[in-house]
């Protein structure tokens, strides 16, 4: 069984302030730049679109919609993989394909170091 994180390190370390309502208010704020950063990466947005939409808010209330955003982003990767690793077969079927397709690339470049390299019957 594995043992629960302290709550402390469930945390992201912020600051106190709410966020500001520009990009330029962030400098020197590496915590709330980060989460920022991070809200904006997944929702598919800007910096400054997060803060026009989370600007005078505390942390209180971004972080816990920044989560949400995180699950919805993750929840269907999940989902994916656990549909892909159902089917050991078609995992097969793609590694066998990509290593083949791999091989047709690679052997005529193989052959020509051979050459010079000069290994027998290359």
């Amino acid at each position: 069984m594995q043992t629960p994180l302290p709550a402390r390190s469930k945390k992201a370390r912020t600051d106190p302030d709410p966020l500001p309502e520009s990009v330029e208010g962030l400098k020197g704020r590496d915590g709330a730049a980060n989460l920022v950063g991070i809200y904006a990466a997944l929702a598919g947005i800007s910096d400054q679109a997060v803060l026009d939409e989370y600007a005078g808010q505390g942390f209180g209330a971004f972080k816990p919609a920044l989560a949400e955003l995180a699950v919805q982003s993750i929840t269907p990767i999940g989902q994916e993989l656990a549909r892909v690793n159902a089917d050991p077969v078609q995992i097969d079927l793609v590694l066998k394909d990509g290593a083949e397709r791999a091989s047709a690339i690679a052997e005529p470049i193989m052959e020509e170091v051979r050459r010079i390299i000069g290994f027998w019957g290359a």
